[in-house]
C-alpha cells in the first residue's frame, strides 16, 4: 500500500488549492506524513506599463510586501490545522516560474507525493495560458494528486 511520508501542497489560495491542502491533510493523518505547504509568487512587479514607470525600491517595496503578506497567510493556514490536526507542516513561500520551483522543491525535500489543484481550464484559454499543474504532472518524479473543481 502507497504511505507517503512527505507530502507537497501548492497553493494559490484559491478555493481549489484549498480543497488539494484539505486532502493532503486527510492523507497525512492516515499515514503519519509531513505535509510542505507551498506558494510560489510568479512574477516581479511590472516595473513600466505605457509612459509610467515606478522606481526600483518602489518595485522591491512591493514584492517585499507580496512575500510578506503571501508568509503571513501561509503561517495563519499552518496554525490552524496543527490546532486541529496532530500534523507536521512545514510552510514556504518562493519566487520564480512555479511548475519549475515545484518540481525543484519535489526533488529537494524528497517528495513522495504532489497534491496540486486543477481549474479546470479548457479549450483556448488552457493553451494560452498554460498549465502549472499540467506541467508538474508531466515532470514530477513521485506519485501526483490532481484535486479537481
Amino acid at each position: 500500500m502507497f504511505a507517503p511520508k512527505n507530502i507537497l501542497v501548492p497553493t494559490d489560495f484559491s478555493k481549489y488549492s484549498d480543497a488539494a491542502l484539505k486532502r493532503a491533510v486527510e492523507i497525512a493523518e492516515q499515514h503519519g506524513s509531513r505535509i510542505y505547504l507551498l506558494h510560489v509568487i510568479a512574477e516581479h512587479v511590472q516595473q513600466c506599463a505605457a509612459d509610467y514607470c515606478l522606481s526600483t525600491e518602489v518595485v522591491k517595496q512591493l514584492e517585499k510586501g507580496s512575500l510578506k503578506a503571501s508568509k503571513d497567510k501561509l503561517k495563519k493556514e499552518v496554525d490552524a490545522i496543527v490546532k486541529a490536526k496532530k500534523i507536521n507542516v512545514v510552510f514556504d513561500v518562493k519566487t520564480g516560474n512555479p511548475s519549475e520551483i515545484i518540481l525543484s522543491e519535489q526533488k529537494a525535500k524528497k517528495i513522495d507525493l504532489i497534491v496540486i489543484a486543477s481549474h479546470g481550464k479548457t479549450g483556448v484559454l488552457k493553451q494560452l495560458m498554460g498549465s502549472v499543474s499540467s506541467k508538474v504532472l508531466k515532470g514530477a518524479k513521485c506519485a501526483v494528486m490532481l484535486i479537481k473543481p
